[in-house]
């Protein structure tokens, strides 16, 4: 046991977070994001029973983001501008927020085209596997230094 860790953050995420260096990515995956073929070279952690934005919350107060070098180092996914999907609304986009908020991150945060996230997610060091359903809930986030 460790203390300051948060209870949604196992052994295999904290040592996958340790283990990464400046610039490399992790993917919050929502329940419907395919692991093994989008992100093949990523560690996958399972981190079922918690939403995107409650694994934002606890992997936000282990992990530096890249203010420095990424000018939105917290993106998450929103529809190609082409596909004719549109969403007003989204929960867990406006949770995303306020919690990269409570870490000083407001600036940070930004959003990615669907297409453009699936590539950006295959350079993933690691990806966590929420049970998140709503759909564009997943997040990449940049580390960044100390």
């Amino acid at each position: 046991m460790l203390k300051g860790i948060p209870e949604r953050i196992g052994s295999d995420l904290l040592k996958a977070m340790a283990d990464m260096g400046h610039g490399d990515l992790l993917v919050i995956a929502d329940d419907f994001y395919p692991p093994y073929s989008k992100s093949p070279n990523a560690i996958s952690i399972q981190a079922k029973g918690n939403s995107a934005a409650e694994m934002l919350e606890a992997i936000l107060q282990l992990l530096p983001i890249d203010t420095d070098y990424a000018v939105h180092p917290i993106e998450y996914m929103v529809p190609d501008a082409d596909s004719g999907v549109v969403i007003d609304n989204n929960k867990v986009w406006e949770d995303i927020k306020a919690v990269a908020k409570r870490y000083g991150f407001e600036d940070a945060v930004g959003t990615i085209e669907r297409t453009k996230f699936y590539e950006k997610a295959g350079r993933a060091f690691v990806t966590v596997c929420t049970s998140e359903r709503q759909p564009y809930s997943c997040i990449i986030l940049q580390k960044g230094v100390m």
